[in-house]
């Protein structure tokens, strides 16, 4: 049997290595788990689980939208070695409880101070190319000891990729001239009913920064009721761990977990079906340490209150010398309600093909030992050609799949399928810190990757704006914005109608149909929405074959809507809307005044692809009905255009690049200036501006705010107030390392103010977006060094898996799991032509 082959470009950790000084968060209320995050297991909008390179089963996003990181230590695997010179057992965490539980259990030994991100353990070692991740033992076992655990994500599939599955294939290899035996325990807790919201209609609240939060309120350890049963065939055996509830009108919370693996004769399966994972472990640790096996125990008696109960399965095998058995295991989840607001509720997706009981954890269990090997392969040969690219540098690579982690992990809800919506509903979080769906203005970026790999999902998503934008919604709130600077808020309508939604809602109200949750900005007077929506629309039907013409009618009505909407806002009326008040756009605690530099070019992009729209409409008949004529409507585009044309280029050129903005006299370079330019090119539109003043503004761009920005943080500047480095920057090798291009500086790479938030910030996703940018008019060196550079701050500072909007030369971020990150893709789409476009 072949060895375990894990590709060279996978992220790699000696297992248990720590960081010694890790990024930590910006500001003192965002969330900052630490960096012990791996890749996550489950699929979109099914649920999923994180384990890290700890070995920590840490992360619990089984409730859509809301976040647990917390060590149940009974969810564990295990690993069981007797040779010819005696037995070792350890529980394959790096540390043991922090509680005193499991206190009978040996812990792995965690690898050595000496070793480093860019030279881990070659023994010991955890290795992650999403959707496959990998924890190698050689150290101290005899053994070579791999497990492979990955979930059925993949490209264009809209079944497998929805299932609440885990799969861990444990490769056992003998090097020696002797027998070996080993045995792998997997031990789970049942959580049957733990991660539902016990404050179901919780109060909002706007914490420092302004933002919008409420409490979440899970019942961990509220076990009562539930129970663990054996079950199998001849082929299989499992143990289901479940609560009590009514099968025929489940609630969130309800349902089950299965662990499984398959029966081998030349293997010993041993069980136990009910022991305290809250105690000192001994039920399990005493038989297993001792031989490997487990005291084949079947007991189900509910558990009562205050106990907590757990399951577990042993899997003993003899390797002969030179030889390699494998093992696989299933751990499945059914939990088929979404709840948001109490009394909200959705089926999830996968449920389409699993019944909505919440009692087939063992089915999906089963049909996970019948196709895990499949599905690794599909996987792999997906990865494949990408792997062996060798145009692409490793590290390209290994965050091109990495990054897609956000699917899964942030907060995913996929909805079960409807006539409306074939193949269901589907929203990711902003972040966990702004927890609200799909932010119009930060996917115009992070969506790429699901316009590429899964774009009837990307479809559903524009879809959902496209209903929204008719619909006003009059509850009135004050603005979080305000209270960061000391000033009386306005308050302000929820949602106009006409008004293009900043989100798609929150996990406490009612996503898809309660839009514009954030109240940080009136996103009613956004000067981008609009455009950035209607640019969307047109590159979704371009990139995927140019071809749904159904898809262009069914956001028609919306593109003329949300466009009229957006041009009251052009008060001088020469064609183009002005910014102006608060911060009124992505960069939304950055003021620009009067025609600007991002939000025009952006006008003037969505009025030529709404063009495009209407025309390609005209020229096509379909089913789907829209009222708003289109010869009229393209008129009026034109001549809109005609107006914004005769004066972007005119008032904002000054020779070097586009200034910010006409009227508040800034001579900032801004990283993302020509957005607009880039969606315009991307889409085969006529250019916003003349393409040697766009290839004079990115060169210009490129040195101020990368080059000559990193050469200020090198000298001691920095983004705090104190204007130098911090100590723990120069442990990292911060002050050597280039971190990235900020989002605006003056042209000589100094900051316009010192203590300025978004214009100093490094934005991971505007980073990714611009390096497309780079790519794509010819500087395609620039785009490898700033790409290189956000990549490796990432991945060599414990921000892995938790990928945030914002770093800073204080090695601070903020906004950590954030869906822009993911704008990775769209320089491999620049690169590769969209070549993985569902053409």
């Amino acid at each position: 049997m072949a060895a375990v082959n894990i590709p060279s470009c996978a992220w790699r950790r000696s297992i248990g290595q720590g960081w010694d000084t890790p990024y930590t968060v910006r500001y003192p209320s965002n969330l900052d788990d630490g960096p012990w995050h791996g890749a996550p297991l489950g699929g979109f909008g099914a649920g999923c689980i994180g384990r890290g390179s700890n070995g920590q089963f840490n992360l619990w996003h089984i409730d859509g939208g809301e976040h647990v990181f917390q060590n149940f230590a009974g969810c564990q695997f295990s690993i069981f070695e007797a040779t010819q010179n005696g037995t070792q057992a350890y529980a394959l965490a790096t540390a043991a409880p922090d509680d005193g539980s499991l206190s009978t259990w040996q812990w792995y030994p965690a690898a050595t101070d000496r070793l480093t991100p860019e030279t881990p353990d070659p023994g010991n070692c955890y290795s992650a190319l999403y959707p496959r991740s990998w924890f190698e033992y050689r150290q101290p076992f005899q053994a070579e000891i791999t497990c492979e655990q990955f979930s059925p994500i993949l490209a264009q599939n809209y079944q497998e990729t929805s299932y609440p599955i885990a799969a861990f294939l444990w490769t056992i290899h003998n090097p020696t001239d002797e027998p070996i035996t080993v045995s792998i325990l997997l031990s789970w807790e049942n959580l049957a009913g733990w991660f539902t919201n016990a404050a179901k209609s919780p109060d909002v609240k706007v914490r420092d920064d302004g933002s919008p939060v409420y409490e979440y309120v899970p019942r961990l350890g509220e076990s009562a009721g539930n129970c663990n049963q054996l079950i199998g065939d001849e082929h299989r055996i499992g143990i289901v761990m479940g609560n009590r509830h009514d099968p025929t009108h489940p609630t969130e919370g309800d349902g089950e977990w299965s662990i499984a693996t398959l029966l081998n004769p030349l293997a010993e399966v041993t069980y136990h079906t009910r022991w305290n994972p809250a105690g000192d472990g001994s039920e399990l640790w005493q038989s297993f340490a001792a031989d490997g096996t487990l005291a084949q125990i079947e007991d189900e008696t509910p558990a009562i209150a205050g106990e907590r109960i757990g399951s577990a399965i042993a899997v003993k095998i003899t390797v002969r010398p030179g030889k390699t058995r494998q093992i696989p295991f299933i751990l499945a989840w059914d939990f088929p309600v979404m709840e948001f607001a109490e009394g909200v509720t959705y089926f999830k997706r996968y449920t389409d093909f699993f019944g909505r009981t919440g009692s087939n954890a063992w089915s999906i269990a089963k049909t996970g030992l019948k196709h895990y090997a499949t599905w690794r392969d599909r996987i792999e040969a997906w990865q494949q050609p990408i792997v062996d690219q060798p145009d692409f540098p490793d590290w390209f690579k290994m965050a091109l799949f990495n990054e897609l982690y956000d699917l899964t992990q942030g907060g995913a809800l996929w909805t079960a399928a409807s006539e409306l919506d074939p193949v269901g509903q589907y929203a990711v979080l902003e972040c966990i810190d702004y927890r609200w769906y799909e932010s119009l203005d930060v996917r115009l970026y992070g969506s790429f990757a699901l316009l590429m790999l899964w774009p009837k999902l990307e479809k559903a998503v524009i879809s959902a704006f496209a209903r929204a934008i008719p619909q006003q919604d009059d509850r009135r709130r004050k603005i979080g914005y305000y209270a960061t600077i000391g000033v009386e808020s306005p308050e302000a309508l929820r949602k106009v109608k006409g008004a293009t939604p900043h989100d798609l809602g929150a996990p406490n109200e009612h996503v898809w149909e309660k839009t514009n949750y954030t109240s940080y900005q009136d996103c009613n007077l956004w000067k981008d929405l609009g455009s950035d929506f209607v640019l969307q629309v047109y590159r979704d039907y371009l990139l995927t074959g140019a071809s749904d013409r159904e898809f262009l009618a069914e956001c028609w009505d919306a593109i003329v809507e949300t466009l009229h909407y957006l041009k009251q806002f052009d008060r001088d009326n020469d064609g183009i809307p002005e910014n102006g008040g608060a911060p009124d756009q992505t960069f939304d605690d950055w003021k620009l005044q009067g025609v600007s530099a991002y939000c025009g070019g952006l006008w003037i992009a969505a009025l030529e692809a709404a063009i495009a729209v209407g025309q390609v409409l005209l020229q096509s008949q379909t089913e789907t009905p829209y009222t708003t004529a289109i010869e009229p409507a393209i008129a009026t585009f034109q001549d809109w255009l005609t107006a914004a044309r005769s004066v972007y280029h005119d008032q904002l050129w000054n020779g070097a690049y586009y200034r910010i903005d006409r009227a508040s006299g800034s001579d900032v370079v801004m990283a993302d200036q020509l957005c607009g330019q880039f969606y315009a090119r991307l889409l085969q539109l006529p250019d916003v501006v003349p393409p040697d003043c766009a290839k004079t503004a990115l060169q210009t761009i490129y040195d101020a705010c990368f080059v000559k920005f990193n050469h200020y943080l090198e000298a001691g500047g920095a983004s705090g107030s104190d204007g130098r480095i911090s100590e723990g920057d120069r442990a990292l090798g911060k002050s050597s390392l280039p971190i990235g291009a900020a989002n605006g500086v003056k042209p000589n790479g100094h900051p316009e103010n010192p203590n300025s938030t978004h214009p100093l910030e490094v934005w991971t996703g505007i980073n990714f977006g611009l390096a497309a940018f780079l790519y794509q008019m010819d500087f395609r060196r620039e785009c490898w060094t700033i790409t290189e550079a956000v990549v490796k701050q990432i991945y060599n500072h414990g921000l892995q898996f938790r990928t945030p909007e914002a770093i800073t030369a204080n090695a601070t971020f903020r906004a950590s799991h954030y869906l822009r990150a993911m704008a990775i893709w769209a320089i491999y789409g620049v690169m590769t032509g969209f070549s993985e476009g569902d053409r």
